[in-house]
């Protein structure tokens, strides 16, 4: 079904081709729809002042305030030697704080016939530091009149919307183009089948869309965002359970271990039992193997809590039943790791075919995309035959050449490295539906489990296996207190002193070439230094507090083969220190490994700490996770590292991360890099909604799984679902 005419025209029709093109660009939005969906971030009271003491550096940001005062001050310069350069600093205030604003050369005429002391505007720009105080550097502005008739009508109501907004296009630029198109909401077709918009006191999608623009009364914001919520909730969730409905109509092959097999050959060798946790989840996943169509299972686990331990076996179950296995790995690093891993438990089961192999024993092929081409050869050939029961690779197992004689199971390792498009490719070698289990050991609220990976059914592992030593981990401010990080590299001597190894973790490589157009100014500079690097570290480690010690580097941009030399080196214990990027940051298994120094830390997300501390730690001695910072202790990024340092429960890491990111980022990263369609639906604070959601959309989809009957929903999914989107969930 097309979508409604009125919310279908093209913004250029109703707004002009210039307004047009900068919101297609800067803001993605096309139609009347797009830009009535386009709510504000929040409202400013006419009688109240904005926060500007909490204003975040270097994002764009609109303000309400009021001139404090403001000077014009001449000086000489390249440009006007003569002291004929002009410069307009005004300073604004809100009570809560004051922020400089700057004009330069000719721009400083109007704002200074405008701005005057006790004048209120709204001011928009980009947050930046000079001489370590706050400013916006030639920002956009709108003066609040309060008695003007345009004014008045532009921001009608005591509340001011906030939309977000660009430097291309101020805020309250998109507010009266907003005022344009807001007549067609009447338009807008009810995506809510009308028993549950009753059933849960919900005002009508035109009425919502209405209040959310132009509200009179915060009662009217929180009516709109109630309804519009359910809309993103209710219409993604149905377009999930259309996904679970289509899998259960799939066929599948049934895979079920024999009792005497390979699987039960294996558990009888394990040199130690399985946590409850295993064998619970293991349960879970055997019973969906035996099933006539295809698994769909999210494993979540803690790092180091035995995921792949359960995923072996499920694949070995496979091979058990006559089925092949295969497990994509996002790295070359973690395949080979996986690979070196999987065939040392499995010993002499691994060597089907081959003298010395047992009875029930298959072939275990590694394949990546730098393999020799003999080798590449066989491990093509040993899966054609189905004489390789398991294969890991990189998504070089994708490529065309790559045939399978019977795949039946696939398991992705780490969900959120692998597009749609590699899952499903890999999918479509079995000749039937193999069944796939996807495992992520960055933990998901269960929220997020629901609004991300809703066709999936999830096990939860955690419970870490018996002989994990605890992790502590301490933040070191290398600028407040220089002494500390000095101990930090005592600490790192002592570990391999007494036998250990270490990690020292880095953001960047630093083989980039600078770009001398991007050289900043001496105060940028202090304000904004680049990460520190890997080569860099490592040289004035060996030179400096850790000299005499075996340090050696690993990063991404090294050829495959010196990546795995350098592996294989650290894992047999002849380096003492490994200086890395975060290509360890997964799957990488030292047990010997026992101190991490993670430099910059504030400049990785919380989730991303949690994986990179869990390398350490991994054997029967503690481990050590020191978070090196040069940010000063108030500001957030301190906070951020401190909840780290804290705590090791990474569900509970999980939330504070969501928390502190915005909504899209997390949901963007997890679904493929595609843009979040949620605009006020916050899958934290939501919960009961998304839940709620859930249950309404699967029984909507169970009774009418086309939307015959609901045409106002398909026309939401269909907008809502961009095409992209839509490739997304359709393929998962």
């Amino acid at each position: 079904m097309d979508l409604v005419p009125a919310l279908d025209e093209p913004l250029k029709k109703v707004l002009g081709p210039a307004t047009a093109k900068v919101m297609a660009e800067h803001l993605g939005l096309h139609t009347v729809g797009d830009l009535l969906h386009h709510y504000p971030r929040r409202y400013e009271e006419r009688g109240q002042l904005t926060q500007l003491a909490d204003l975040p550096m270097d994002e764009h940001v609109t303000v309400v305030a009021q001139v404090a005062d403001a000077r014009l001050h001449s000086f000489a310069s390249a440009r006007a030697p003569r002291g004929k350069g002009q410069r307009l600093e005004v300073t604004i205030t809100d009570g809560s704080g004051r922020i400089q604003l700057v004009f330069f050369g000719n721009g400083v005429h109007k704002p200074h016939k405008e701005l005057l002391p006790g004048t209120r505007a709204m001011f928009s720009g980009k947050v930046s530091v000079f001489n370590r105080r706050l400013q916006l550097a030639h920002p956009a502005y709108e003066l609040l009149k309060g008695d003007s008739e345009e004014t008045v009508d532009t921001w009608a109501g005591a509340l001011i919307p906030i939309y977000p907004a660009t430097a291309k296009l101020e805020s309250w630029k998109i507010g009266k183009a907003i005022q344009t198109v807001l007549p067609s909401a009447q338009e807008a077709v009810d995506p809510l089948p009308d028993s549950l918009r009753a059933g849960r006191g919900l005002v009508p999608l035109p009425e919502a869309l209405l209040k959310i623009h132009r509200p009179h009364t915060k009662a009217d914001i929180a009516d709109a965002r109630d309804r519009l919520k359910w809309d993103e909730a209710f219409v993604l969730q149905v377009a999930l359970a259309r996904r679970r409905h289509a899998d259960t109509q799939l066929r599948a092959v049934p895979r079920r271990p024999l009792p005497d097999g390979l699987l039960a050959a294996f558990d009888d060798r394990l040199p130690f039992t399985l946590t409850e946790g295993q064998r619970k989840v293991s349960g879970e996943i055997f019973d969906d193997l035996a099933t006539a169509h295809p698994m769909h299972r999210l494993l979540q686990g803690e790092v180091g809590s035995g995921k792949t331990m359960v995923a072996l076996r499920a694949m070995l179950a496979v091979v058990d039943a006559g089925g092949q296995a295969a497990m994509l790995a996002p790295t070359e690093v973690l395949a080979q790791q996986h690979h070196r891993s999987i065939v040392e438990m499995m010993g002499d089961l691994a060597e089907g075919g081959m003298l010395g192999g047992t009875e029930h024993a298959t072939k275990v092929v590694l394949l990546t995309g730098s393999m020799g081409a003999a080798a590449r050869r066989r491990a093509l050939l040993d899966l054609a035959t189905g004489e390789a029961g398991v294969v890991i690779g990189t998504h070089a197992l994708i490529e065309d050449k790559v045939q399978f004689h019977d795949l039946g199971l696939v398991v992705v390792d780490e969900q959120h490295r692998f597009g749609v498009e590699q899952r499903d490719a890999l999918r479509g070698k079995g000749k039937q539906p193999p069944h796939l289990l996807v495992m992520t050991a960055t933990p998901i609220p269960r929220t997020v489990a629901m609004t991300v990976f809703g066709d999936l059914e999830t096990s939860v592992l955690d419970q870490l296996p018996a002989g994990r030593s605890p992790i502590a981990s301490h933040v070191v401010p290398a600028a407040d207190k220089p002494h500390f990080l000095a101990r930090a590299w005592e600490r790192v001597r002592e570990e391999v002193g007494n036998g250990h190894q270490a990690y020292v973790v880095c953001p960047r490589i630093g083989d980039e070439d600078e770009d001398p157009k991007k050289r900043k100014s001496p105060e940028d500079e202090a304000e904004k230094r680049p990460p520190l690097a890997v080569l860099d570290i490592a040289d004035q480690l060996a030179a400096g507090p850790l000299r005499d010690l075996r340090v050696e580097v690993l990063h991404g941009r090294m050829p495959p083969d010196d990546k795995d030399a350098v592996m294989r080196r650290f894992a047999a214990g002849e380096t003492d220190v490994l200086v890395a990027t975060t290509v360890i940051e997964v799957g990488v298994n030292v047990p010997n490994a026992t101190v991490m120094v993670i430099m910059d830390s504030d400049r990785f997300g919380v989730s991303q700490l949690h994986q990179l501390r869990g390398r350490v730690g991994r054997g029967s001695a503690p481990g050590l996770c020191l978070l090196v910072t040069e940010m000063p202790e108030a500001g957030p990024s301190r906070q951020r590292l401190n909840a780290v340092a804290a705590t090791l429960d990474g569900f509970e890491l999980s939330r504070i991360d969501l928390e502190q990111r915005r909504e899209g980022d997390v949901l963007g990263q997890a679904q493929s890099g595609v843009r979040s369609s949620l605009r006020v639906l916050a899958v934290i604070d939501d919960e009961e909604i998304i839940a709620e959601a859930r249950e309404e959309a699967a029984a909507v989809v169970a009774a009418d799984p086309e939307l015959t009957r609901l045409p106002g929903l398909r026309t939401a999914l269909e907008a809502l679902l961009d095409e992209e989107r839509e490739q997304y969930l359709e393929k998962g």
